[in-house]
């Protein structure tokens, strides 16, 4: 691995205890970042011990960014050295009946899981980053944002505004060094995706660690030139 390719200093990583979050956060530390992550209950935080085990450079904290505004991730963050990077995966999904139905899913749910936490995330981070002079914001779209389905328009909404946040930090922090980009996954190749679609062709969704490897990309000085970006990563499906 060439210098050029490493990546630097601190990555905050929140929810990197799922199916893309563990392949995320182990492209990092392969790169050579010191890796904070975020937990919420203790299956995640059993996943990744299970995981990584006692590997260096990597950090387990308890956070709850809808509760604390993301500072409590921030702060482990900034105390394991210079924040360089930070990664916004946690997210959830739903979908069901259109936008009309009572049982249409809660827009205030995907706003909050996909959205709030991302601002809270970027807003504790940012002053971190600033203090060591730049830094990459990572969050994760959707193609559904860019081509909604019906009964997902909850989830297609909160993932535009995903989209319009990267825009925005974009323009607002640039100058300062800091670059903002997002990546579109399609159907990711995940344990709770292959449950839920059984009957598909898993070969042609993209597999997390390929995703990874745009991400650790966007976090290194190899992408110093990308920002404000909507990158697809939809493998073979369209």
């Amino acid at each position: 691995m060439t210098d050029a390719a490493r990546v630097e200093g601190v990555a905050l990583v929140t929810g990197g205890t799922g199916g893309l979050g563990k392949a995320v956060v182990q492209e990092l530390l392969d790169a050579g970042a010191q890796v904070v992550t975020t937990w919420l209950v203790d299956s995640e935080r059993e996943a990744a011990e299970e995981a990584f085990g006692d590997r260096d450079g990597l950090t387990l904290v308890e956070a709850n960014l809808l509760e604390d505004g993301g500072d409590v991730a921030a702060r482990a963050a900034a105390e394991a050295g210079p924040v360089k990077a930070l990664v916004n995966l946690v997210g959830g999904f739903a979908a069901g009946e259109r936008l009309h139905a009572e049982d249409s899913p809660g827009m205030e749910k995907m706003l909050a899981l996909n959205l709030t936490t991302a601002v809270n995330a970027s807003r504790a981070a940012v002053p971190a980053m600033l203090d060591a002079g730049g830094g990459a914001i990572v969050c994760v779209g959707t193609k559904v944002a860019l081509q909604p389905f019906s009964g997902g328009a909850a989830y297609a909404v909160s993932k535009a505004a995903v989209l319009a946040l990267v825009r925005s930090l974009d323009v607002e922090y640039r100058d300062d060094g800091i670059r903002a980009n997002a990546i579109i996954p399609n159907i990711i190749d995940t344990p709770a995706n292959r449950k839920s679609m059984p009957d598909v062709d898993h070969s042609r969704w993209v597999a997390p660690a390929e995703i990874a490897r745009v991400i650790r990309f966007l976090c290194s000085p190899d992408s110093s030139a990308v920002t404000g970006a909507e990158i697809p990563v939809y493998g073979r499906t369209r």
